[in-house]
């Protein structure tokens, strides 16, 4: 029995649900969104909005099936409900910077119950680059600094942001099939760093994304006052600037084809070096190989602490999210209230 309700737990039951509470009870925000992946990091950001008078609750797009996914999530009846709420939390992908060019960016747009993440993805805010030298901290346990992240990813984000307007606009006006969202990320990921000589793989880069672009214009000799046009609307109107491209570039492109091969490496010099400096001081083998031992033990994956990291909550597109929400508690608040004085 217990189980056949929960698969009925969706938009309506909670609509009936909400009846059996008391009116003077916490207005309950339920929030639906893509993944499991997904539940903590929302979860982290909604926290920070609860008041005694509003409570979130994060959940999967559906208790009745499987189904997940942006377009599941969008899917549920959002708005008012009875006195509690429905949103949807989801990453903003290209349909944020669309700006109302596809169906789906339009609902993303104008509907005041669906929150996306202004950044691609949340894999973008999990690579925050003033955030990277502490998850290599937490991994490795060795506070040395070999290079500038927010320098390297400075140059890596100016470097890639011509060809990242010439991606914009290329969906903007229909031509994704010539060189779409995998083309791009292709174009403008590493196979490896070195970290010792970044500057090559830059270079390297450079080269690409030089290539690409004249690629393009040769594909669209009309497009020059378009595109101008575009890169100057991203950077006065979204306030996106070349500085912060990675921010906005596909989520799994920059963590599996950027950071983590920036990272890898230099996570193993400062292990190696934590693990030498262990042999060096140890006053005999007995000590050398418990030290080791604890220390290995200690370590913690670097993927696994990129996905703790916090730094992310200063950046802009962050705090672009943080107003939205906040624009919706403090309207729900203003109703209770009004509730109470009537």
């Amino acid at each position: 029995m217990a189980k056949r309700l929960q698969e009925h737990l969706n938009s309506t039951y909670i609509e009936l649900a909400s009846r059996l509470r008391p009116k003077d009870a916490a207005r309950k925000i339920v929030a639906y969104v893509e993944s499991y992946d997904d539940v903590f990091f929302w979860r982290s950001v909604l926290q920070d909005f609860e008041t005694e008078q509003i409570k979130f609750e994060v959940m999967l797009p559906s208790r009745r099936n499987l189904s997940k996914g942006k377009k599941a999530a969008l899917m549920n009846r959002l708005g008012p409900s009875l006195g509690d709420y429905m949103i949807a939390c989801v990453d903003a992908d290209y349909d944020y910077l669309m700006q109302g060019a596809t169906e789906v960016s339009r609902t993303l747009l104008s509907s005041p119950y669906i929150f996306h993440t202004y950044a691609y993805a949340i894999e973008n805010y999990q690579c925050y680059a003033p955030s990277l030298h502490t998850a290599c901290v937490m991994s490795t346990l060795n506070d040395r600094t070999i290079l500038s992240f927010e320098a390297f990813m400075e140059e890596y984000s100016r470097t890639i942001w011509p060809l990242f307007v010439w991606s914009i606009w290329t969906h903007r006006n229909g031509h994704a099939n010539t060189y779409s969202i995998t083309d791009l990320a292709q174009t403008i990921t590493f196979h490896d760093i070195n970290p010792w000589h970044p500057e090559k793989a830059l270079e390297h880069l450079r080269d690409n994304v030089n290539k690409k672009v004249a690629w393009l214009q040769r594909k669209f000799p009309k497009a020059k006052d378009s595109y101008l046009k575009l890169r100057k609307s991203l950077q006065e109107d979204l306030g996106i600037q070349p500085a912060d491209t990675y921010l906005y570039i596909q989520g799994h492109a920059l963590m599996d084809g950027v950071v983590l091969p920036l990272l890898t490496p230099i996570c193993n010099i400062l292990r190696r070096e934590r693990e030498k400096e262990i042999a060096q001081l140890a006053l005999h083998g007995k000590q050398k190989q418990n030290e080791l031992s604890g220390y290995r033990h200690s370590q913690s994956p670097i993927d696994l602490m990129l996905r703790k990291g916090t730094a992310f909550k200063q950046s802009k597109p962050y705090q672009e999210l943080c107003a939205d929400i906040k624009a919706l508690t403090d309207r729900i608040s203003r109703r209770e209230k009004e509730k109470v004085e009537s």
